[in-house]
């Protein structure tokens, strides 16, 4: 229990109180003669007079001497902190008179929870309990001393509770993180017929901003409005920030607007809230509203302000700010040399900001992991490495933002050891025990392809937010385990942990990635229900999603209904085009884009020129190529000329590609010529395939796919024995192929299926269902395409084989599992084969169903007997 005290002086023998008593006078005599009773103080307890120090401490004229000599002279405050202070204590014990001010003038100098208990014991020996001014102290200190439990019995044990003891318990729950108590505590005093205040009200409002309680800040709100507190400057301050941190800055910015009066916090509040919402725009727009005002701004502002410059890149208006830091007084600061750090990284200069932190006089901890965070966002992981050893070795001890920056370099360079070592140094310092630090262990760990590791430690954490759940989501979905992904997710969902946008934007990936258009779809709808802006993230990456799920007109959907788009967005709606097909509809956007004044980067040409690849527009492709570095200054990479080698090579233009590989003015890699390689496949070219191959297995001897491309194209052209000498190979070198998958979402669940797959629990249904579709088929025309079976067999065997095809059995089973007439969606791991390319069209006629099958390539919509790609694929 709190108060379960020992008390060793309540009963002093009574000569100690007389001889106590007796030299009363001279002590006063003493103090008569001094100017004030603050030498005198000193005087006595600079010589160890703990009696007379006590005395004076009893009978002080003015109530708050103490503490406010405490506070005006530094050597009496180091003897109070000495060993001096209990024994004035003891002495305080013997005294005969006690009194509320004595008490509070100890507890204003109190400063350890030992002193503390004894002078609580005193107070409840002395029948002062239900002190309302010493009740309050009593709240204060407790919670100074990290006691908050002792704060609420104190508050609790007083039966007539004044307004301002409410407001100090609020305030102490509210400042220390313990949010959902100060609502409750704010609800008991509406209960209790107290009514809240102007000073109640930033408490409670902070506590709903932590909590991004926005229904109980709105009520809140509806309070301050009517008892008439909404023109409080302070008031105003906490509902702009609680509003800007529930992510409702329409409503922020309207309170701020409503405020009669506003000071520098007010302008501040609301500059800060633009920023942490990611409009900067907006957030410099205000600032430059502030100066016009001509408010002077501190250095919490210019430290927002940077943080917007930050968001948008802009370097122009970072530097103006700098220039403004400077005519203020503001560089020396280290929270703003640090945000400066952070602007300049932000903005690509990092040479200019480790010029900026190595001027600084002295650096502290925020300033070093802003500038080692600065070399990792600009890939310097090794010197963000570098720094980070010598930050400890300057005796700086890093925090556990620190060990996440750096552990995020070390993803960065797939630095497992280094991760390692990290790791043993955070369980040294006990910094294990933080959550940030764990989330960051298992970024590094999923980064470093360890993702059994990083789901280890995410087991054993004994606490876990949202963060460490996507983190491990980010994990499984980093490394192609998307169905993990998607399972863990929906057990965060089951285990009530609220779903963020960092979680959306991380496992819709996962849905896209599974084209699991149902998962999908409940998350877009989780994102409507919850009202969560479509942010640029978002947005973006539903998009992506719909699109790689088949929907490409909801793709466009949402694209069209995104407040804010950035070349992201448009370079994700041009390659939902282009993978569906739809060359035109991607070059149309692309030339939107343009008119609107947004520059093309180099994802977006990728997504352009892959466009024109998949609809075979081989004017408009070459017209792209040539203007990336005429009219944008963008010199192509190795995926532009992969793509411009795909354009020509589906052509049949092949020697042109070749010339076009040799012309590079960088090294080919094993993208481009594996598009090479993939064309003369499609043209039965196996010369130059065979020359094509060589380099390929330089490039990556690993890359058992291209020996099985050349082993196919010697099998499509009969050469059976070159065939098997290229297997014979894969063989001895341990290379094995990556066997064909495809996937259906039926139900809320994933299936998979491989080539002659019984494993399924339909199987037998699956099958009968085949052999039904094929005895249509084939009295409908079809005829076997068996130069893609690979395999040197029988005539029937080889129509067996195809019978078997993964695609083929997913479609079955998908017949089986839906509604007559609805649309069935698989998804391939490889690219569909040539027959089973007709057979699908056929089945799509006889069953009068629209199939959409995404293979490793590009979309195919196949209707009423045809395909979208038109068969060139």
């Amino acid at each position: 229990m709190c108060f379960n005290f020992s008390i060793n002086i309540v009963m002093a023998s009574r000569m100690k109180i007389i001889q106590f008593l007796s030299s009363m006078h001279t002590r006063r005599y003493h103090a008569h003669k001094l100017k004030s009773q603050r030498h005198l103080l000193l005087q006595f307890l600079s010589t160890g007079n703990f009696i007379s120090t006590a005395a004076v401490v009893k009978y002080q004229p003015t109530d708050n001497l103490l503490w406010e000599w405490q506070d005006t002279d530094k050597t009496t405050s180091a003897l109070l902190r000495e060993d001096r202070w209990k024994k004035v204590m003891d002495i305080v014990e013997l005294a005969v008179e006690y009194n509320a001010n004595t008490y509070a003038s100890l507890l204003q100098l109190c400063a350890d929870i030992e002193t503390l208990i004894q002078i609580h014991t005193h107070i409840l020996i002395q029948g002062l309990d239900q002190n309302i001014f010493l009740a309050t102290k009593l709240v204060t200190k407790y919670a100074m001393c990290c006691r908050l439990e002792d704060s609420r019995q104190v508050f609790d044990k007083i039966r007539d509770r004044d307004g301002f003891l409410w407001n100090m318990m609020t305030r102490v729950y509210a400042s220390n993180g313990c949010c959902k108590e100060a609502l409750q505590i704010y609800n008991e005093m509406q209960k209790a017929g107290i009514q809240p205040d102007n000073f109640t009200f930033p408490f409670v409002l902070k506590a709903c901003s932590t909590l991004s309680a926005l229904g109980k800040g709105n009520e809140i709100h509806g309070n301050i409005v009517s008892l008439g507190f909404e023109s409080d400057v302070y008031v105003g301050n906490a509902l702009v920030d609680m509003y800007a941190k529930c992510r409702r800055i329409e409503d922020a910015r309207r309170v701020f607007d409503e405020m009669h009066r506003k000071d520098s916090v007010s302008w501040t509040v609301m500059i800060t809230g633009y920023a942490q919402n990611g409009y900067g725009g907006d957030a410099l727009e205000v600032y430059n509203q502030m100066q016009m005002e001509d408010v002077r701004p501190d250095p919490i502002t210019m430290v927002s302000v940077l943080s917007a410059c930050s968001q948008l890149g802009d370097l122009q208006q970072g530097e103006w700010i700098h220039d403004c830091i400077i005519r203020y007084g503001f560089e020396q600061d280290l929270f703003v040399g640090a945000a400066l750090v952070d602007m300049y990284s932000k903005c690509g200069c990092v040479e200019y900001a480790r010029q900026l932190f190595q001027r600084m006089p002295t650096a502290d901890l925020v300033l070093w992991n802003a500038m080692i965070n600065g070399y990792v966002l600009n890939g310097h992981a090794n010197d963000a490495l570098i720094l980070f050893n010598r930050m400890k070795k300057s005796g700086v001890k890093p925090n556990s933002v620190a060990m996440a920056t750096v552990l995020s370099a070390c993803a960065q360079l797939g630095a497992l050891q280094q991760g390692r070592r990290i790791h043993h140094y955070i369980l040294r310092n006990r910094l294990d025990s933080d959550v940030s630090v764990g989330n960051s262990l298992i970024a590094m760990y999923s980064k470093c392809g360890r993702v059994e590791d990083a789901r280890q430690l995410f087991n054993k954490m004994p606490e876990r937010n949202v963060v460490s759940w996507n983190a491990m989501i980010a994990g499984y979905a980093s490394v192609g385990y998307a169905d993990e992904a998607l399972r863990l997710f929906n057990q965060m969902r089951l285990l009530d942990v609220e779903p963020n946008y960092s979680t959306v934007v991380t496992v819709l990936p996962a849905c896209a990635h599974l084209g699991a258009l149902q998962e999908g779809r409940s998350i877009h709808d989780y994102i409507k229900g919850k009202g969560m802006e479509l942010d640029v993230s978002v947005g973006t990456a539903l998009i992506d999603m719909y699109a790689k799920c088949g929907c490409v007109e909801i793709a466009r959907q949402v694209f069209d209904s995104m407040p804010t788009r950035n070349v992201v967005s448009w370079s994700a709606m041009i390659s939902g085009y282009g993978t569906h097909g739809h060359g035109k509809d991607a070059i149309t956007l692309f030339s939107q884009m343009l008119q609107i004044g947004v520059k093309p980067n180099e994802i977006t040409f990728i997504s352009v020129l892959s466009a024109c690849s998949h609809a075979g527009l081989m004017r408009e492709g070459l017209q792209y190529f040539d203007c990336m570095s005429r009219d944008y200054c963008i010199a192509p990479g190795a995926k532009h000329y992969a793509c411009m080698v795909d354009l020509l090579g589906r052509a049949g233009r092949l020697n042109e590609a070749y010339e076009l590989i040799t012309s590079m003015p960088l090294e080919p890699d094993a993208g481009v010529w594996g598009a090479l390689l993939g064309a003369c496949r499609i043209h039965g070219n196996f010369k130059l395939a065979e020359h094509v191959a060589k380099h390929l297995f330089s490039l990556k001897p690993e890359g058992g796919g291209y020996y099985v491309l050349l082993s196919n194209i010697y099998a499509a052209a009969g050469r059976w024995d070159d065939a098997a000498k290229v297997r014979t190979i894969m063989k001895d070198k341990g290379l094995k192929m990556t066997p064909a998958r495809s996937f259906i979402e039926v139900n809320n669940g994933i299936h998979s299926f491989v080539v002659g797959d019984e494993l399924h629990p339909h199987s037998k249904k699956i099958y009968a269902k085949l052999e039904a579709l094929f005895k249509q088929m084939k009295e409908a025309g079809y005829v076997p395409d068996t130069n893609f079976v690979l395999h040197d067999v029988e005539e029937e065997m080889k129509e067996h084989m195809l019978f078997s095809h993964s695609e083929k059995l997913a479609i079955a089973f998908g017949i089986l599992n839906t509604s007559p007439g609805t649309p069935i969606r698989i998804t391939k791991n490889l690219r569909v084969c040539g027959d089973c390319h007709t057979a699908i069209k056929f089945i799509s006629n006889i069953e009068r169903r629209e199939i959409i099958m995404r293979d490793a390539i590009r979309f195919h919509h196949f209707k009423d007997g045809l395909c979208s790609c038109g068969d060139y694929w």
